[in-house]
């Protein structure tokens, strides 16, 4: 099934996602092929819960098993916070992309991505 039409919708569902982000790329919101859903990514914030070190972050757009940097090893400094994706600049996952994290330090960054989900 191909996405919504985004001016003819049924359902328009508010999400939050959160994640504590590793050393591996980790999805933190996927629309799964076929969903017949399109998903609108308003904010995705990342705290650095590491009172001491920076840790840098990378966010990517994972379309057909290619990663496409929304942000590409960004310091974030120790007890702050990087807005990635704001209202602003909010993307659309398709059916089958995912939107995915990694940091370069296991446990001192952690992610929340509001989203809304749209069939």
């Amino acid at each position: 099934m191909a996405n919504p039409n985004i001016v003819d919708v049924t359902d328009i569902r508010g999400k939050t996602a959160v994640q504590s982000v590793g050393t591996s790329a980790t999805a933190i919101v996927e629309n799964t092929a076929a969903s017949g859903k399109v998903f609108k990514i308003n904010s995705l914030t990342v705290a650095n819960v590491d009172g001491t070190n920076a840790a840098d972050i990378t966010v990517d757009l994972y379309r057909s098993s290619t990663s496409y940097k929304v942000a590409s090893t960004v310091s974030v400094p120790a007890d702050s916070t990087l807005v990635v994706i704001s209202k602003d600049t909010a993307i659309y996952l398709e059916e089958g992309d995912a939107l995915r994290c990694l940091a370069s330090a296991t446990g001192d960054l952690q992610a929340i991505c509001s989203y809304e989900e749209i069939s």
